[in-house]
């Protein structure tokens, strides 16, 4: 298939820049296999969740990854941290000019420097913190820093964005962007669940650039998805496969955890340790159109870009042609699409 045939119109006001005013008050299509939709509320969901399905949730963190730097003539730097590295004071981070050097954030020293790849085939970009020491970085992050909102959202992330650029159900800090399927729900939804039998599971996978990247390959056969790191626990595969065995469906909350548990299902993926019970590793897995899921039986997720992996994604679990159908039907009706918009369960 080519990255061309994955694309819609959208009216641009149907792009959300800011979240509902409360989570499960989203709204929710509900594409079922037939290829009929419902159009509810998301704490709705209930509804068409039965005792022994298992939720499974991405319990990353977004981090405040956006700083603003001046170089020592005053110009502004406009820095995206990725990821730290071995030295955990020394961060990847992206930036659009050529500068190298010196550099300030706030009253705090520090400095872009290049230094190889893991593949040494290029040099990666890397801010080093002179006055801070690895623990103070994050609380600095939290005081100084700002929320990596998508760039297709054309405003300045504010302290609103803390909180609702975050699922509540967070924990660990990694994320440079939200696993937005998870910003519909509450605590108070997740409870009502739990009561009624549903069950819960969590794993982590740490969004990263790659979620910005726009798929440039013609053909799907040739693009390739940058690795992410993630951590499932090994009891977690066991609640899958009773889950399974009594007849419940597994039902991912968002292409995150998706990816995440593909990954491991199908092999691909690179472990880095296996301990206390817990696999950590990454992976680069790209799901389109001819993927064979393992795992997945359905999915809560958002509404995405035009030829986006998402959007493939979600096209291999039901088919483009129904996928294309129920987002016409949501413009149609005025959903609002992308990372702060409304919500889609696909049964």
């Amino acid at each position: 298939m080519k990255t061309a045939d994955f694309d819609f119109a959208l009216p641009e006001h149907l792009l959300a820049v800011r979240p509902a005013d409360q989570r499960d008050r989203s709204r929710l299509l509900v594409l079922h296999r037939d290829d009929s939709c419902d159009h509810r509320t998301f704490r709705d969901i209930d509804d068409y969740l039965n005792p022994g399905d298992l939720l499974i949730l991405n319990t990353t963190k977004v981090f405040p990854a956006r700083l603003v730097g001046r170089k020592p003539n005053g110009g502004k730097l406009d820095l995206l941290l990725i990821r730290p590295r071995e030295d955990a004071t020394v961060w990847e981070v992206l930036y659009r000019t050529r500068y190298l050097g010196p550099v300030a954030i706030d009253a705090f020293r520090a400095e872009l420097f290049e230094t190889a790849g893991t593949d040494d085939s290029r040099p990666v970009r890397c801010l080093r913190f002179l006055d801070l020491h690895a623990e103070a970085i994050e609380a600095m992050l939290w005081k100084h820093g700002a929320m990596p909102l998508p760039p297709y959202i054309k405003r300045e992330p504010d302290e609103h964005d803390k909180v609702r650029y975050q699922t509540v159900y967070a924990k660990t800090s990694g994320s440079i962007a939200a696993p937005t399927a998870g910003l519909h729900f509450t605590h108070e939804l997740l409870d009502h669940l739990r009561n009624k039998g549903v069950q819960i599971g969590e794993l982590t996978l740490h969004v990263g650039i790659g979620t910005f990247l726009p798929v440039k390959a013609e053909r799907l056969a040739d693009h390739a998805m940058l690795p992410e790191q993630f951590s499932i626990a090994d009891s977690l595969f066991e609640t899958i496969r009773r889950t399974k065995e009594r007849g419940g469906r597994v039902i991912p909350v968002g292409t995150t955890a998706t990816r995440a548990l593909e990954g491991v299902a199908s092999g691909r993926y690179h472990e880095v340790r296996h301990a206390e019970g817990i696999l950590h590793g990454s992976t680069d897995i790209f799901i389109h159109p001819g993927h064979r899921f393992l795992i997945a039986d359905g999915l809560v997720t958002n509404f995405h870009l035009p030829r986006s992996t998402p959007l493939m994604l979600v096209s291999a679990l039901r088919g483009w042609d129904a996928i294309y159908k129920a987002y016409n039907e949501a413009i149609a009706i005025g959903y609002r699409f992308f990372s702060y918009g409304d919500a889609m369960l696909i049964l």
